[in-house]
């Protein structure tokens, strides 16, 4: 390979000399060199998320086994396995911190979530989790019975909806349900099951909607015009 390029660089030496005879220019032929790369290692920014420290509860009791932790708290005990890209250490007591154990992308990716995720566990067992929808809509009304949530919500029949372990749901004024626990994930999903049987439209804004939901509202379409 190093002998082509110096056969190379030799034969445009010799085309730019003869060039430089015929047209009587002086044309200068630099000598070839040795051409190399540098490889430089870039480290990536670490979350801005994953490097806050996660405080304990002196009420919350840890147990660490390699990547599985397992939260206990007076609500309730939940557990969380980590990937091989993330790690979590106890640094003193009541403080538990979430790193990256490789420089690679799917690790920054992985970082900021899985803190995330531990502070999701350490809140829910030690304070909660509640999530509030509001039914919006002439004849609109929910109730509780027994261990189902009863929605009345324009269909020829009640549906009814059974409530999953470990959630409570309380209704106010026949249009507010809220769903409290401990396990975020749970909530979460249970209330977007209620909320996927009417959610609201943007025209006059009926169904059931997140307490905290904007709903984009539409101008119907106008009447004719005389």
């Amino acid at each position: 390979m190093a002998s082509s390029i110096t056969s190379s660089f030799q034969i445009s030496n010799f085309k730019s000399a003869f060039i430089g005879e015929r047209s009587r220019l002086r044309v200068s032929s630099a000598p070839a060199t040795h051409v190399g790369f540098s490889r430089k290692i870039i480290e990536c920014k670490e979350s801005r998320i994953g490097k806050q420290p996660i405080p304990v509860p002196s009420n919350v009791t840890i147990k660490l086994e390699g990547q599985h932790i397992q939260v206990k708290g007076p609500l309730g005990e939940l557990s969380l396995t980590y990937p091989r890209e993330v790690k979590v250490e106890r640094q003193e007591e009541g403080i538990l911190k979430v790193s990256k154990a490789v420089e690679t992308r799917r690790a920054n990716e992985m970082h900021g979530l899985f803190r995330t995720l531990t502070d999701n566990l350490v809140v829910g067992v030690s304070k909660g989790f509640e999530k509030t929808l509001q039914l919006i809509g002439v004849g609109y009304r929910a109730s509780v019975e027994g261990n189902e949530v009863v929605l009345n919500l324009g269909f020829s029949h009640p549906v009814r909806m059974p409530i999953p372990n470990g959630l409570k749901v309380k209704v106010d004024e026949n249009t507010r349900i809220t769903v409290s626990g401990y396990d975020k994930s749970d909530i979460g999903q249970f209330a977007a099951s209620i909320r996927k049987w009417r959610p609201p439209e943007p025209y006059k804004g009926k169904g059931i909607k997140y307490e905290d939901e904007v709903v984009r509202r539409k101008e119907g379409k106008a009447g004719k015009k005389k």
